[in-house]
């Protein structure tokens, strides 16, 4: 799979909008002139005011590459100017600056035995690399962990359970699994045979992972880190 990335502004329009409660909303769109993307890369968002003030964030793909449309699922932040619009405000039949697809380090091509280890939001580019897993049958390839306080701050996490992820919910159980963090020795038994790792999500919290996937014995240098904080 080449990896792709463009770099000139574009526009699209969007067509489906679903908000799951004060936290998230899923914007799906339509691209004019789009580029294939490669799962794990992002588009960037940009609002202009009729001042001509503009504001601009990244938002990770969970689309599938086939997928006609974009997918983006937005975490509303407190204050998040560009969040807080597109969760609060936004239509279908919007119009929105788009500029991607971008990034070719945190991309996942579907040959290499992988680890993915999400926290909450962090999860959305991993839901890009097993849909596309799915279409292409390399799911075996694919082990995702995905972290968050409950399942409410989980987007996705029926698609999640159905693909077999390891969830770890941090303040109420799921399953047998007693409401924790991830544990290290979960890490190292989930990371037996992969030649790469994926880590999204806080800064702390990828910050553990990291120390916690050292300690499982995983080479720092297969470790991807992609990391994000409340910038709205």
């Amino acid at each position: 799979m080449t990896e792709a990335i463009a770099s000139s502004w574009t526009t699209g329009t969007v067509r489906e909008v679903e908000r799951f409660g004060e936290t998230y909303v899923r914007l799906r769109i339509e691209v004019a002139d789009r580029h294939d993307h490669v799962p794990g890369q992002h588009y960037v968002v940009r609002l202009r005011a009729p001042d001509g003030y503009t504001a601009q964030r990244s938002y990770s793909l969970a689309s599938d590459p086939a997928d006609p449309l974009i997918e983006l699922m937005v975490e509303c932040l407190p204050r998040g100017e560009v969040s807080g619009f597109l969760h609060d405000v936004v239509e279908a039949g919007d119009e929105l600056e788009l500029r991607g697809p971008i990034g070719r380090w945190f991309v996942w091509g579907g040959e290499v035995p992988s680890l993915c280890v999400a926290g909450g939001s962090g999860v959305v580019p991993f839901i890009s690399m097993l849909r596309y897993a799915r279409r292409m049958g390399t799911a075996s390839h694919l082990t995702i962990v995905a972290s968050a306080q409950t399942r409410e701050r989980l987007p996705y996490i029926e698609e999640l359970e159905e693909f077999g992820a390891f969830i770890a919910l941090t303040r109420e159980n799921h399953g047998d699994r007693v409401a924790a963090h991830i544990y290290p020795d979960e890490l190292a038994e989930l990371s037996k045979g992969i030649e790469r790792a994926y880590v999204c999500g806080s800064a702390g919290f990828v910050s553990f992972v990291g120390r916690s996937l050292g300690e499982a014995g995983v080479p720092s240098d297969i470790v991807r880190v992609e990391q994000f904080g409340a910038t709205g």
